[in-house]
């Protein structure tokens, strides 16, 4: 059992809140966690046919028979039983009554929101963080292969090799999924817009471009795309705004919450392709920003991070506010060092007065340093 950072505050929110939430990625370890972590409560889950009719067709009856210390697994599935819940919850009054887990955030946030609000508290777990599989003595040992595997759960404990777990992941999850959210019409356009997705990991989202590409509108692709956000497939990164200069870029970026299932979509099939393939920048930059996602999430947090780019060219890949304070990442794939990999976060300092402490620069090599511009930081400290 790979200890999840997330059990600390989840244990300590049960303490607080009548019903915890947990939504996350289907195979991210959600139930697993919970039915570990809480071994004494009740398991039920309303995938089972028989459950789903029984909380569907005679609430007042599920809620009798699972009346406390109860985990409720893809607890959307009866959006009808929130209500009931609330009720049940509001007349006993007690802290710890009900851990709900869910893989599809907008189908579960929007039953919270008509019957659950300021009852339960909402935590998001995300495949595996690197820190996670380094204390687990499961860290792949390049970050090639970190990059090609992903971090699944499944993919380690079964020692899965990614290309037989993700091509069934996107075929039984995603498709099926995706298609509970909303009905979509062309099935193959809709997997050619995924593709299409992870082509562009790390580059500005131009809805018009996928439009063009998949054939359809404009108004289509602002659909899909909030859907696979939803699924927690993909994640927009926004732009800072604060007026730093006045030609400021405030189109945000495209990333995977997942590089393994990236490098299916993108056809990768060793960790060898991942070395010589033309998105290996992107890739890696997309494994390092979901590392700032996960250790919001692990804490409870929503990530306050943003990149910056001005309209002649100036970047840095990775804005990070926490504890009250600013700091900026240049994110780097090469394994060795160059002074230049500073200029970027030099320019950023010069217009917001950022100090040289705050500065870092996260590369794929094995040495950390620290330089008068900022600290350096190879990938295995992440």
């Amino acid at each position: 059992m790979i200890e999840r950072a997330l059990k600390t505050k989840l244990s300590e929110l049960i303490k607080k809140y009548p019903v915890v939430t947990l939504t996350g990625p289907r195979q991210s370890g959600k139930s697993t966690l919970l039915r570990y972590s809480f071994p004494e409560y009740n398991y039920v889950s309303l995938e089972d046919p028989d459950m789903r009719l029984f909380a569907s067709s005679d609430p007042r009856g599920f809620i009798a028979t699972y009346a406390d210390k109860t985990i409720i697994d893809e607890a959307q599935r009866v959006p009808s039983l929130f209500s009931y819940l609330q009720t049940h919850t509001d007349r006993e009054g007690r802290e710890g009554m009900y851990l709900l887990a869910g893989s599809h955030n907008f189908l579960l946030m929007e039953s919270i929101g008509q019957s659950l609000a300021g009852r339960t508290a909402v935590l998001k777990l995300l495949p595996f963080s690197h820190s996670e599989m380094r204390a687990g003595d499961i860290l792949p040992q390049s970050v090639d292969m970190e990059i090609f595997k992903g971090a699944y759960p499944r993919v380690y404990d079964k020692n899965i090799f990614p290309t037989d777990f993700y091509p069934f992941y996107v075929q039984t999850y995603v498709e099926r999924d995706l298609r509970l959210i909303k009905n979509i019409g062309d099935l193959n356009k809709f997997m050619l817009f995924i593709r299409l997705c992870a082509g562009r990991i790390g580059q500005l989202l131009n809805i018009s471009s996928l439009a063009n590409e998949c054939g359809v509108a404009v108004s289509t692709i602002s659909v899909w795309m909030s859907i696979l956000e939803a699924s927690y497939i993909c994640y927009l990164l926004k732009p800072d705004y604060n007026n730093y200069s006045k030609r400021l870029v405030k189109t945000p970026k495209l990333y995977f919450y997942d590089t393994g299932l990236a490098c299916s979509l993108l056809g990768i099939t060793t960790p060898e392709q991942v070395s010589t393939h033309f998105l290996r920048g992107g890739l890696f930059e997309n494994l390092v920003i979901n590392e700032f996602i996960k250790k919001a999430y692990n804490n409870g947090k929503e990530p306050e991070i943003y990149f910056w780019r001005d309209s002649i060219g100036n970047e840095v890949d990775l804005i990070e506010y926490s504890d009250g304070g600013k700091y900026a990442y240049e994110i780097k794939s090469g394994a060795t060092f160059l002074p230049d990999y500073f200029n970027g976060l030099g320019r950023f300092s010069k217009l917001s007065g950022l100090s040289a402490e705050n500065c870092s620069v996260i590369y794929g090599g094995n040495e950390s340093l620290r330089t008068s511009n900022g600290r350096v930081l190879a990938w295995q400290r992440m």
